[in-house]
């Protein structure tokens, strides 16, 4: 009898109590990033953020739930290595969750925000240099890895320094802040449109076996971009705004309808992850579900039951009730003080940057995106808005990511081969 026929129960018990604390961390951390710029801002509450994030980030998760999961998440080793141990893959995934699970616990206990993305590849490559040799691994995937730490918040904070100029010189620095505001926003309406509508046509929706080219893509977005300026501009009406109290008045009113568009991109960005990061924690988790069920086959494919979805999606929702707060506060608060229009230009900026990824393929991290985002609003009001000894913090945390995972990582496979032989 084969270790996976012998231990298979075991095995899928350990993958779904460890793929609910990887789901857990993502929560705590991923999800907490997204909600920070709209929490920071103060365009929404703490709660309403909560709300948001359990039904976006869940629809995001369901809709992207069709997905076929490549056995081996982002092609980072070679399964057909493990064709002759399978059970090598069992407790390499097994060991990459638990790992990558407590390097965010860790960090989110810290409130750093940190990368799902990059916990993960950190402790596959981990194991699969300590269980199959250096060579297993395709070292040009983790270059690229490496690359974007330095290609996504650098794109992010130029966009979110250009937008939050914009806005400054537009509306802010205008005669009449509030008069200026209700002519440019429904510009900047139709851009959270455009913008997210590309986010999800291209990110969110291609695993329902929606495959849109980019041009349908971009007519599509166009005309959401649309409907929700419409949308915006009825909303924006019924915003009451008291005449007296000269400029701080203007501005209180201006920063209102920023607020409305923060919703927007709240929903947004929240739908976005959802899409895309949940996979993190079920990706491997669907891995071990398959080699056990085809009794150790490694196939180049495993399919998704359902509720592997629901138990990522109730461990994110999890995670973000208990540690979201601590890393909602680095991103919202701890970098640079953010108002609405900060918040709006910092969060519509991450997700530009994730539609140019997507659209080239670029390797990318919602959470360097955003605090990049948050970086360059920051700077747009001079150095001495930011925060550089949280600053640093962030980075050294960023820097640590893979090796952290790779190591712990490590430590659990030989743990795992040790106890099952």
């Amino acid at each position: 009898m084969t270790i996976i026929a012998q231990h298979g129960e075991l095995f899928i018990l350990l993958a779904c109590v460890f793929g609910f604390f990887m789901a857990w961390g993502v929560g705590a951390n991923d999800v907490a990033n997204a909600m920070g710029t709209s929490v920071g801002s103060k365009a929404i509450t703490i709660r309403q953020a909560i709300c948001i994030a359990i039904v976006f980030e869940f629809l995001g998760a369901w809709l992207a739930g069709g997905e076929v999961t490549a056995t081996i998440r982002n092609g980072i080793i070679d399964p057909t290595l493990l064709s002759s141990e399978p059970q090598y893959l069992v407790y390499g995934m097994l060991s990459s969750l638990l790992a990558a699970a407590i390097w965010l616990m860790i960090a989110s206990k810290q409130g750093w925000p940190v990368s799902t993305t990059h916990s993960v590849v950190g402790a596959i490559v981990g194991f699969a240099v300590a269980g199959l040799g250096p060579s297993s691994v395709q070292w040009g995937e983790v270059g690229q890895i490496v690359s974007s730490w330095v290609v996504s918040p650098v794109t992010a904070g130029v966009i979110a320094f250009l937008l939050f100029r914009s806005i400054q010189t537009l509306i802010f620095e205008n005669k009449d802040p509030l008069a200026a505001a209700r002519r440019y926003v429904p510009g900047y309406m139709f851009l959270v449109g455009f913008i997210v509508a590309m986010v999800t046509l291209l990110k969110g929706l291609s695993h329902v076996g929606l495959n849109l080219s980019f041009t349908d893509a971009l007519l599509w977005a166009m005309g959401v971009g649309a409907i929700i300026t419409l949308l915006g501009i009825l909303l924006e009406r019924r915003i009451t705004h008291e005449p007296r109290g000269g400029n701080r008045s203007s501005f209180t009113g201006v920063e209102r309808i920023f607020g409305v568009l923060m919703m927007f991109t709240a929903c947004a960005m929240a739908f976005a992850h959802g899409s895309n990061d949940v996979a993190n924690a079920v990706g491997p988790l669907a891995a071990v579900v398959s080699v056990v069920q085809s009794q150790g086959q490694i196939g180049g494919d495993a399919a998704l039951p359902w509720w592997i979805l629901i138990l990522g999606g109730g461990g994110i929702v999890v995670g973000l009730l208990t540690y979201g707060h601590r890393v909602i506060a680095t991103v919202g608060t701890g970098i640079t003080e953010l108002t609405p229009s900060r918040g709006f230009a910092a969060t519509l900026a991450a997700a530009t940057t994730v539609v140019i990824a997507s659209g080239t393929g670029l390797p990318i991290s919602t959470t360097h995106t955003l605090v990049g985002a948050v970086l360059g609003v920051g700077l747009a009001r001079g150095m001495q808005a930011l925060n550089l000894r949280v600053l640093g913090t962030i980075v050294i945390s960023w820097l640590v990511t893979l090796p952290a995972g790779a190591a712990l990582s490590i430590i659990f496979f030989f743990m795992l081969k040790g106890m099952f032989g």
